[in-house]
């Protein structure tokens, strides 16, 4: 007997006729008994045709001739996606009790069958079991789980639920889900890695005993130079590589931040956002040198980010007090009106206008909706009129304002007149001109021309709420037909609020530069807005992910969060030379060095693209906390919680040895308000506890009250906040805060939260977070490294210096915290060396006695384990090698020039107490609009090219002398002048790319290069010659040609 899969069935026919080729028919039976066909034949009605038997006994009884047909009909079971599109026919009672006694098993844990004929069980040719036309009639199912829930539920119950009041929705829930997790770095990378460093260890240890053991007796003097800038390197090399051995990697889940914050829940049920607020803070202070334009930008893209309008607020801290950046933020505000929405509903990547419009590609793609070309032509014609607009600012206001002082100066002589009985005054008529708003009314900060309390560094505070707080709930647009160009009828239009901030600046006040603008701005926004989060800025970055918010956020909320200080994000940056001359994309630190650092207590704060606990930033230690100790602080022990006690300058029982950062902070002003609102964001600031892993958490749905629009009285006390005599007799910048003291505050600021404890994490997007300006002209760069380099000086000879930490600083943590002070001091080592080459061309002497065997062997190891940690590290950081070289070669020119300039600024504050004054790097893009890397080739004089012009110039010439000396020497030195000549080219190697800056685009020296040049080569030459005068000896005079 044929088996029920057999493709054919053989005719018991003795019959003569031809065999017909077999064939195979798809059928099933609807509700009402009626088989209907399934292949690709008409339907025909094989219970009326005889082809199978309706209602027949076993075997082939019931077919009337079975020798007539040899096809047999495959029955199939109903499913979703063979159900005919009519409506079944009602079930019968008997189904009816036939489906309630199958569930009715179900419940007690077996399926039962249903009791029917054994026509009904069995294939009607084969004889055997037919699953699927059991699992029809008895009305069988899957079962009931995730993968399927039958719909009339499981114990009888309709609507998808049992007896017991269980659904599908119950089995549906989605478990607990962490909202970040760690990548670690693959171990067939890491492993080497740490094996190399230690290896390179090693061998740097005996080639400096062998190098201390076998001097160069023919010059000691060399030797000893050489000796001990080769300690140093190897010491500044541990202090950089053992930071670097534990990289890690970090990934968020948007989707899991979705699902706990803004998903209809019990807490929940209207689906509100439970996100805490985000404040974002701008920094700006010259117009002049910040244009408006781009700042405008910068606010665009952060008022269009994808974060919950309601939860969002927006400040821009302008130091200057300028009527120009005013007047531009009302124009952003008033454009953003249009770009938001338009941002919102054609999913806009990046938000920052002016990058969406530059790039290049085709802008349609992956959009869907059908008026998205239309919008895109009216949204860029409404934004080039909002640049003209922008750029034509400056005369606006300067005609405005002359406008209005000629009226006051006509004003003045008509008094004048009157006063002088109708006779004009013989004296011209003084009076200040003013700058003047368009309502008319004077500019309460700085004017075009100086006068008293209008002046920079003196003029009132400024703070303007520009845009209002948003509505609780969306607010969504209009269509086209009611007077808008843009159908916004689906989109929300809402705008996060914006406030303008000026701080109050006064003669005699210390404002201590931009860490004083950005404490003025943290207590502002408390008052007004209190994001338990700060986000901040420099005026040139832009938000070019839409949700880099989110990402940061996922860190904060995930259970640990609560120890989380702040979240750093990678600087990246536009503009810049495709060979990227000076390193400015600077990616060996972001993706290297911070990379390491989140592996150990959390990268250190970099100035901007950084989103802040605001508790933290208060000055607070956190809520857990961990003490190291031991030599290597291999011993950890829960730190112990410190109490809130009197001052400590009018306590004496302040324990004496309590770190002074440890303790807690009191002195925050005498603003009730603001004292207030610190418990409020701490709160706010907790992660959901929604899971018992979850420490010092907040219950869900706490954060669904909407805020409160803003009245009189809370302006007036941000205004109040903002004056220069806050501070006074108060711990802001010195506990509370960003910390004063320091040009590089940032670095400051992020090492006292370290210090008390707290944690930081570095958060890498797949797509770039922020983008953001550098300076690609060489002497703009050397100034900013010099700028950086300088705050490292002060923070080694101040109290932040990484010896002087906290136990619960990490060991490692503690070397990198080390190696910020102390990178700067390299230069004084660096410069030696670079001069080293030269000298030993110069005295026919080298660093070690001979070229031997041991030397160039541990010379070969050394070079080896270095490229082979360099190609590891750009292994699992994901720079390039070319980045890589950039960097080293940057290294020497900054080492050799600004970081020199630096020790020496640094010195003459401590010991002479001379302040360092830096100007403001602009920002202001090329002038030249053809070439956007025009100003990569503008040569600008400073005294930072001295020291490098001088090495390259003294080196060239050592070469020179070196190789005159052997070729005409009697018995040539050939082994001293390779030594010195190899060692030459590695130093002119690395200052190519300076090199190159001073040749200008078309490779033209500016004279003055020449002129100090041929000085500095004379005066090395003469000294030399000074110190070691030409002997008279056979050397000398061998090269006398006798005629």
């Amino acid at each position: 007997m044929e088996t029920p899969t057999s493709p054919t069935r053989k005719s018991s026919s003795s019959s003569t006729a031809p065999t017909r080729p077999p064939t195979v028919k798809f059928a099933r039976r609807t509700s009402s008994g009626r088989i209907v066909s399934l292949s690709r034949d008409d339907d025909i009605d094989l219970g009326l045709s005889g082809e199978f038997p309706i209602g027949g006994g076993s075997g082939g009884a019931g077919m009337t001739n079975p020798n007539d047909y040899i096809n047999y009909t495959v029955l199939m079971p109903p499913t979703p996606d063979n159900q005919p599109a009519e409506a079944a026919a009602p079930p019968s009672a008997a189904a009816k009790a036939a489906a309630a006694e199958k569930q009715k098993a179900a419940k007690a844990g077996r399926m039962s069958v249903m009791k029917s004929s054994k026509s009904m069980l069995v294939r009607t040719q084969t004889g055997d079991f037919d699953h699927n036309r059991w699992l029809f009639e008895t009305k069988g199912t899957y079962g009931y789980g995730n993968a399927f829930w039958p719909s009339d539920g499981v114990g009888g119950g309709g609507g998808g639920y049992d007896e017991d009041g269980l659904s599908m929705a119950d089995f549906m829930d989605k478990p607990w889900k962490p909202l970040t997790r760690k990548v670690k770095i693959p171990a067939a990378v890491l492993s080497p890695y740490r094996l190399l460093v230690g290896v390179r260890l090693l061998a740097l240890f005996l080639f400096l005993s062998w190098r201390v053991r076998n001097p160069n007796r023919d010059a000691m003097w060399l030797w000893g130079m050489s000796i001990v800038c080769e300690i140093w390197f190897a010491f500044s090399w541990i202090l950089d590589q053992l930071p670097k051995l534990n990289p890690i990697n970090r990934a968020t889940d948007l989707s899991a931040l979705r699902d706990k914050f803004e998903r209809p829940s019990p807490s929940n049920p209207s689906a509100r956002s439970d996100l805490p607020g985000i404040d974002v803070f701008v920094s700006t202070a010259d117009p002049d040198k910040e244009p408006p334009l781009v700042t405008a930008n910068t606010i665009l893209s952060i008022m269009a980010s994808q974060y919950p309008v309601e939860k969002l607020a927006c400040y821009i801290s302008d130091d200057g007090g300028a009527l120009l950046t005013f007047e531009a933020m009302a124009e952003a505000v008033a454009f953003a009106e249009v770009w938001v929405p338009f941002c919102r509903k054609h999913e806009i990547e990046p938000r920052n206008p002016d990058s969406y419009f530059a790039v290049k590609g085709d802008p349609t793609k992956n959009k869907k909706r059908p008026d998205f070309v239309k919008d895109r032509r009216w949204i860029k014609r409404e934004y080039d009129e909002f640049k003209v607009r922008i750029n034509g600012l400056p005369d606006a206001i300067r005609r405005r304002s002359d406008a209005f002082n000629a009226r006051e100066e006509m004003k003045e002589r008509k008094l004048a007149r009157d006063r002088n009985g109708g006779a004009d005054p013989a004296e011209p008529v003084k009076f200040d001109k003013a700058t003047w708003m368009a309502d008319g009314t004077h500019w309460p900060g700085t004017w075009l021309a100086s006068a008293p309390d209008h002046a920079k560094g003196d003029h009132a505070a400024v703070l303007q709420v520009m845009s209002k707080v948003p509505e609780a709930d969306p607010v969504y647009g209009g269509g086209p037909d009611e007077d808008k160009i843009l159908d916004f009828s689906d989109i929300d239009v809402r705008l996060p609020i914006f406030v303008y901030v000026s701080r109050e600046k006064r003669r005699g006040y210390d404002h201590n530069k931009k860490a004083g603008a950005m404490n003025a701005l943290v207590r502002a926004s408390a008052i007004l807005s209190n994001g338990p989060f700060i986000l901040n800025f420099d005026c040139d970055h832009y938000i070019y992910n839409s949700l880099a918010m989110r990402e940061g956020m996922c860190f904060m909320m995930d259970r640990g969060g609560d120890r989380i200080c702040f979240i750093q994000f990678p600087q990246r940056f536009e503009g810049i030379d495709p060979s990227d001359r000076y390193a400015n994309h600077n990616t060996v630190f972001f993706d290297g060095n911070m990379r390491a650092l989140d592996g150990l207590q959390g990268p250190v704060y970099v100035g901007t693209g950084c989103l802040f606990r605001r508790f933290a930033l208060y000055g607070f230690n956190p809520p857990r906390a961990t003490e190291y100790s031991g030599f290597f602080g291999q011993n950890k022990s829960p730190a112990p919680q410190i109490p809130v006690g009197p001052d400590p300058e009018e306590s004496e029982t302040q324990p004496l040895n309590m770190h002074p950062d440890l303790d807690l902070p009191r002195k925050f002003g005498n603003s009730t308000m603001f004292t207030d609102s610190i418990a409020v964001a701490e709160f706010q600031g907790r992660p959901l506890a929604d899971h018992p892993s979850v420490k010092n958490g907040r219950p869900p749905g706490a954060l669904l009250v909407p805020r409160l629009p803003l009245d009189a009285p809370t302006v007036a006390e941000a205004v109040a906040v903002i004056s220069c005599w806050y501070e006074d007799k108060t711990e802001w910048g010195l506990r509370i805060g960003w910390i004063y003291g320091s040009v590089t505050e940032d670095v400051v600021t992020g090492y006292r939260m370290h210090n008390r404890g707290w944690r930081s994490v570095y958060c890498i997007t797949r797509r770039d977070a922020f983008r953001g300006t550098a300076p690609i002209n060489l002497t703009d760069r050397l100034h900013q490294v010099l700028r950086w380099a300088t705050g490292s000086v002060e923070i080694f000879f101040s109290r932040n210096n990484a010896l002087l930490a906290s136990p619960r600083l990490k060991f490692l943590q503690r070397v990198a915290y080390l190696n910020v002070g102390i990178y700067p001091f390299t230069s004084l080592f660096l410069i030696v060396y670079c001069f080293l080459p030269a000298l030993s061309l110069f005295s026919g002497h080298f660093i070690v006695q001979t070229l031997n065997v041991t030397f160039l062997i541990y010379l070969l190891l050394i070079t080896i384990t270095l490229t082979l940690l360099s190609l590891l590290e750009v292994k699992w950081s994901g720079i390039g090698l070319e980045e890589w070289w950039r960097n080293e070669q940057f290294w020497v020119i900054g080492g050799t020039s600004a970081h020199l300039a630096a020790v020496v600024q640094g010195l003459l504050k401590v010991v002479a107490g001379i302040e360092i004054s830096f100007t403001l790097t602009s920002k202001s893009t090329a002038e030249d609009e053809d070439d956007v890397y025009a100003d990569l080739y503008l040569v600008k004089w400073t005294s930072l090219f001295i020291p490098p012009l001088t090495i390259i110039m003294v080196n060239l010439i050592a070469v020179a002398v070196g190789m005159s000396r052997t070729l005409y020497s009697e018995i040539p030195q050939w082994s001293k002048l390779i030594g010195g000549a190899f060692f030459s080219f590695w130093v002119l190697a690395h200052m190519y790319p300076f090199a190159k800056g001073l040749m200008g685009r078309r490779g033209k020296t500016p004279t003055i290069i020449w002129v100090w040049s041929g000085l500095l080569a004379i005066t090395v030459s003469l000294l030399w010659i000074t110190i070691s005068p030409p002997s008279d000896g056979p050397e000398v005079s061998g090269g006398n040609i006798q005629v």
